[in-house]
């Protein structure tokens, strides 16, 4: 297996697959899901053997760079792709002028997953579109 992590312009191949695994395999409604962000947000697509698997965002403001839309395909995940995804955010938020620090929201049953990755978690569990999740942060 060999991947190819990247930042695009492909925002259509990014909508598909978190379609795929926000909308339709975690029961997301459009409307939270399409929430207006992508236009100002900076995108990493993840290719596995030539096909797009994973994807996320990154919103960058107040020195902080906000990654979310974290997703990969059901037949990519327990491979690493999710971290390596992370990881090439992370790069990318380093390139960017002033950005000091990472935050996210995390599904609840992934927070040992970014706990692994050097995120702590911090506040309140809260509801996001159904789904229980806690931010969590790190220094670059």
């Amino acid at each position: 297996m060999t991947w190819v992590i990247r930042q695009t312009d492909d925002i259509a191949t990014c909508h598909a697959l978190r379609r795929a695994v926000f909308i339709e395999e975690q029961g997301v409604s459009e409307a939270d899901e399409v929430d207006g962000h992508d236009e100002g947000a900076l995108h990493v697509l993840a290719y596995v053997d030539g096909v797009a698997m994973g994807c996320a965002r990154i919103l960058i403001g107040d020195g902080v760079a906000k990654i979310g839309r974290v997703c990969v395909l059901k037949e990519a995940r327990g491979t690493g792709l999710g971290a390596a995804i992370i990881r090439a955010c992370m790069d990318v938020a380093r390139g960017q002028p002033d950005v000091r620090k990472v935050k996210l929201g995390a599904q609840t049953h992934a927070l040992s997953f970014y706990e692994r990755l050097g995120f702590a978690a911090y506040g309140p569990i809260y509801d996001d579109a159904g789904i229980a999740h806690r931010d969590m942060e790190r220094d670059l």
